[in-house]
């Protein structure tokens, strides 16, 4: 089986992704983490801003994933970049690059390409829509604007770094629009999807109320 976890920025989709497929044993995909790599090789060439260009940096880059139940490794031309695309410079730029066509097919490809071997739970933003539309069980998952923010601010500050409310609130807000009104690709629930509301609930309720939805079809 293939799981497809869609939803906005802070809605819980990693953090429950890795749990669902631990409880699964099965592998994660984290498919944010291509896009974030890229993003980091176009803030280093400094091409954020140059379409031609991206696209060009984009078909160059070598990518591989190492993904266990609860662990995945991103390497970027065979560097460890786990920990670099994890900041808030690249977490703001991300959505640039990921709403250009030609560098979203590039990366379907790829994501469709470490998938097709099932029994994997894949999150992103259009997994259920447009990257695995045949997935076989569909999740979005959703949260207030401000508990995302909130999440994204306590993940913020572990990580050490050093964002006042007010910013990770805009750039939660930023993200959301151009997530939501990008040309290709736009976030938004498969229609077959189940949405599941994280912002009262801890990622172990919300995995038992994936599980009973999962019963009987794994």
């Amino acid at each position: 089986m293939r799981i497809a976890i869609d939803g906005p920025a802070g809605a819980g989709k990693s953090t429950v992704a890795k749990l669902l497929a631990s409880r699964l044993g099965y592998a994660y995909l984290d498919t944010g983490a291509l896009y974030r790599a890229l993003t980091l090789a176009a803030l280093k060439n400094g091409l954020l801003n140059d379409r031609n260009s991206l696209v060009q940096l984009a078909s160059s880059q070598e990518i591989t994933v190492t993904s266990t139940s609860n662990c995945q490794r991103v390497f970027l031309n065979g560097e460890d970049v786990t920990e670099a695309i994890r900041t808030p410079e690249v977490s703001c730029a991300t959505s640039l690059v990921a709403r250009i066509p030609e560098v979203r097919e590039l990366v379907t490809a790829k994501i469709r390409e470490l998938a097709q071997g099932g029994r994997i739970v894949v999150e992103g933003r259009d997994i259920g829509t447009v990257v695995l539309p045949d997935a076989e069980r569909k999740f979005y998952l959703t949260a207030s604007l401000e508990e995302r923010a909130r999440r994204h601010f306590r993940e913020a500050q572990k990580r050490g770094f050093t964002l006042s409310w007010e910013e990770q609130l805009r750039q939660i807000e930023v993200r959301d629009r151009q997530d939501s009104s990008r040309e290709v690709a736009p976030l938004k629930p498969a229609p077959d999807a189940i949405i599941v509301d994280t912002t009262d609930k801890t990622p172990d309720e919300v995995v038992e109320i994936m599980l009973r939805h999962l019963e009987g079809s794994l």
